[in-house]
């Protein structure tokens, strides 16, 4: 099980005056969280750094009142933990277990997130339902195929913002097939939260169309 873990003082500077709701949601993740499947038995004494902050950290890369989507959102991370932060964002969490959906939902009322919305089913389910200007993911599956299920979210001039880990290059020399398919540009590797986080995290960026 494990103590949970104290909340780093980089938590208050990257949720600024949202710091509250965050706690909140840290508190219920902690206390039922491995209960749920959320989390993993070990999990507890790095839930904030390994999770949350690693989650927070995408934050200032969304657009300003734009819409993103989060795809296999589980937990709530990236997903939740950013419609927390950034209230200005629209965040659609793209979820298909019905069990993280209730958790998810239960969560959004709990914290009066109003921006925040559980779309229940897998990402390909949603292409031509609606369109978003960034997506998200966080340990989902591989770029190459990963790609293809979030492309078609996004409007043209659209972001991908995938968080990964330290076998990202071998993954992108792996997709270059798909990238090309999939007219991919302004394709990069963003590490963030180095200055305020033990480990900082990695992000895959890159664009969607010809212009935007």
């Amino acid at each position: 099980m494990g103590v949970l873990e104290a909340e780093p003082a980089a938590a208050a500077v990257l949720a600024g005056e949202r710091i509250e709701v965050l706690r909140a949601f840290a508190a219920d993740l902690a206390e039922r969280g491995e209960e749920l499947g959320l989390i993993g038995p070990l999990e507890l004494p790095r839930l904030w750094t390994r999770h949350l902050l690693n989650s927070a950290v995408l934050a200032p890369l969304l657009r300003e009142g734009g819409r993103v989507a989060d795809i296999g959102t589980g937990g709530g991370m990236p997903g939740l933990v950013l419609g927390i932060i950034r209230p200005d964002v629209e965040v659609f969490l793209v979820e298909p277990m019905e069990r993280r959906c209730a958790w998810l939902n239960e969560q959004i009322e709990r914290l009066g997130l109003t921006n925040t919305h559980v779309k229940r089913g897998r990402a390909e389910e949603f292409h031509g339902a609606f369109e978003v200007d960034q997506v998200t993911a966080r340990a989902v599956t591989a770029l190459r195929k990963l790609v293809p299920l979030t492309v078609p979210l996004l409007r043209e001039g659209g972001e991908l913002l995938f968080l990964k880990g330290a076998a990202i290059h071998e993954e992108i020399e792996a997709a270059q097939k798909v990238l090309r398919k999939f007219k991919l540009r302004d394709i990069e590797v963003t590490e963030l939260g180095a200055d305020l986080l033990t480990e900082s995290t990695r992000v895959f960026r890159a664009r969607v169309g010809t212009h935007g």
